[in-house]
């Protein structure tokens, strides 16, 4: 049997392609990496940003299994913050901006380092098969790769169009062709494809906005980073420095008026677009016809660099013809005057039900083939990354005749995020939300190397030096824990107390506690060591309830449902609940409780069935 060209072959080099390319070469594998062009590996098409509610606790994770992305953002980032914290921890969410240049160039750079991976230049075409299972890639220009798994993440790219105004294009970025060949293969294969859509918006010249005017008379709050700023990787020895401030302000009553008196030439109101946009971050033009009740909308205004003359428009994404774009524009005080560099634009392409994967994101259909990113009904650079880095470790397992890698969603947001796509599937782009998940507490930015770095170092992504630097924090944890519990502070009331229980005071925080003369170790960058000391005692009560109800919903995702579990037949389950569980075939009962429709009775019934089966197969 010949040897193929590669061990994995993925295709795309955005957020997810980098990341599945980097998780497969980590774990020993030869990797074929297929992009149109090496300039565009790791590019930012929409908001130059990483993290954010959700997204940042996201990235957190991908660092502490050893990805790439937050060792990216914190070696290209020009403004940092923490969202959310006048709230409780389980929403304190990292976020940075970047400067999408050196972000692309950081990330190639590091891709180009391995030896094991190889880029390949060119668009992919069709995938090629032995029966039921994927051997490789065919390109448009005829050549052939041969590879034992394959992992998609084609993006925005597969049956691409792009729309301003009437006018439509195909296209999977601007000045970029669609993989039109890709996509239609993938339908030849009868994987269930649906259509669905995103934005971005206008491209303004800074030079043509005059600030310093718009600052002083009040139309624009100038938005400045944190100090000290908090990284997004646990590997980040210092916090990285803000270099850029960001505007806000709001539009106006002009800028509304605009939309309406134009909004027939909208191609998400003419019928033009088919795709289903996403609900919580709607279009400019959707804002203002689905809420006519609210007479302004928040703006921000977000450099794309340190050396480029470009404004990201945060909030306007829009596909109206370029000329009510500037009309729209030029009504928002401060930007009467702002120069286009380019107008925002609407992008509809392919993507396949997620309900057509297992939960390692390989396709039931094909086997050995993965997809991850938008190719699964997901929006954001932050969900691509993740689903990137666990498809890549699970093509490379499969090579390497390995177990599996599966993280549940008591484990992560990225088991979340996963278990919601193979489970429910996509009626619209799925974006996390801390709301997804039911142990959120649990689940917080601070702790995610204490619940991922070990698996991770288990499968082989972590290094020797992320290693390291992890046992070293789970040290001082506990040295730290052991010295609250032995020292002792005066309470307010004149009471002598042991530091634990003075930390659990709204008042005290880890950081007073150091002043006061208590020895604390902490040596993280971001201060995680305080946050995760102070975020256990605090709500440890909490933490502790919540770790019973994971305890309790582990027996429905131990108790397995084999592939070829025939639910036809079964009395008491629907029709159209039998064609559901058929479709998504869950692996577990705990998945099969979460599918759209299932009711608890119907769970205990199948909990009834699989039990009785397995007391019979044992007895």
């Amino acid at each position: 049997m010949p040897v193929p060209d590669f061990d994995v072959i993925v295709v795309g080099a955005g957020h997810a392609g980098c990341e599945a390319a980097w998780a497969a070469a980590a774990l020993g594998c030869s990797v074929g990496l297929c992009t149109l062009s090496i300039s565009t590996i790791g590019t930012m098409p929409c908001n130059p940003a990483v993290g954010g509610t959700a997204k940042g606790q996201l990235v957190r994770e991908i660092d502490a299994l050893g990805g790439l992305m937050g060792l990216a953002i914190d070696a290209t980032g020009i403004q940092f913050k923490v969202l959310n914290q006048s709230r409780g921890p389980a929403v304190w969410a990292p976020r940075a901006q970047a400067d999408k240049q050196r972000y692309a160039h950081w990330m190639a750079e590091a891709l180009m380092g391995v030896s094991r991976i190889t880029i390949v230049e060119g668009q992919v075409a069709r995938l090629t098969l032995a029966g039921s299972t994927v051997t490789g890639v065919s390109l448009v220009d005829g050549r052939r790769f041969s590879a034992r798994a394959v992992v998609v993440t084609t993006g925005t790219f597969l049956n691409g169009v792009i729309h301003v105004g009437d006018e439509r294009r195909p296209a999977g970025r601007v000045g970029e062709p669609p993989s039109v060949h890709l996509g239609e293969h993938l339908r030849e294969l009868d994987f269930t494809v649906g259509r669905l859509k995103t934005g971005t918006p206008p491209r303004l010249s800074k030079a043509s906005i005059d600030f310093d005017r718009a600052v002083s008379d009040g139309v624009f709050h100038v938005e400045h980073g944190d100090e000290p700023a908090v990284p997004l990787s646990f590997m980040t020895p210092e916090a990285p420095q803000n270099t850029v401030v960001c505007w806000k302000l709001h539009s106006t009553a002009d800028s509304h008026g605009a939309v309406r008196r134009h909004i027939a030439r909208s191609p998400l109101y003419n019928g033009q677009i088919q795709g289903i946009g996403p609900r919580y971050c709607p279009s400019f033009e959707d804002k203002v016809m689905r809420f006519p009740d609210r007479d302004r909308h928040l703006i921000h205004l977000e450099p794309e660099g340190l050396d480029v003359d470009e404004i990201y428009v945060n909030g306007m994404s829009m596909s109206l013809p370029e000329d009510v774009q500037r009309e729209i524009v030029a009504g928002l005080p401060g930007l009467e005057s702002a120069r286009f560099l380019r107008p925002g634009y609407a992008v509809e392409y392919d993507f396949v039900q997620p309900t057509e994967l297992r939960h390692t994101l390989e396709t039931r259909r094909i086997g050995r083939l993965f997809l991850a990113g938008q190719i699964n009904g997901t929006s954001g650079y932050e969900e691509a990354a993740g689903q990137g880095l666990l498809a890549g470790a699970n093509a490379a397992l499969a090579v390497l005749g390995r177990p599996a890698f599966v993280v549940g969603r008591h484990e992560g947001y990225l088991g979340v995020m996963v278990d919601d796509l193979v489970s429910r599937g996509c009626l619209e782009p799925y974006r996390l939300f801390t709301s997804r998940a039911e142990h959120r507490l649990h689940l917080r930015a601070d702790n995610a190397d204490l619940r991922l770095t070990e698996r991770g170092r288990e499968l082989g992504l972590v290094d020797d030096a992320r290693w390291d630097g992890f046992q070293s924090r789970r040290a001082r944890l506990a040295n730290n824990r052991q010295t609250l519990q032995r020292l002792s502070v005066t309470a307010p009331s004149g009471a002598r107390v042991t530091a634990e229980d003075a930390l659990k005071w709204q008042e005290v925080t880890a950081e007073s506690l150091i002043r006061s003369g208590v020895p604390l170790e902490h040596a993280s960058a971001g201060g995680y060591d305080l946050a995760t000391l102070q975020t256990e005692i605090k709500y440890g009560g909490y933490l502790r309830r919540q770790d019973a109800e994971m305890r309790r919903a582990q027996h429905a995702e131990f108790q397995r449902i084999p592939d070829d579990f025939v639910y036809r037949g079964l009395s008491g389950l629907s029709a159209e609940l039998v064609q559901r569980l058929e479709e998504v075939r869950p692996a577990s009962l705990g998945q099969a409780s979460r599918i759209p429709g299932m009711t608890p009775a119907a769970t205990v019934l199948l909990n009834a069935v699989l039990s009785r089966r397995t007391a019979e197969k044992t007895g």
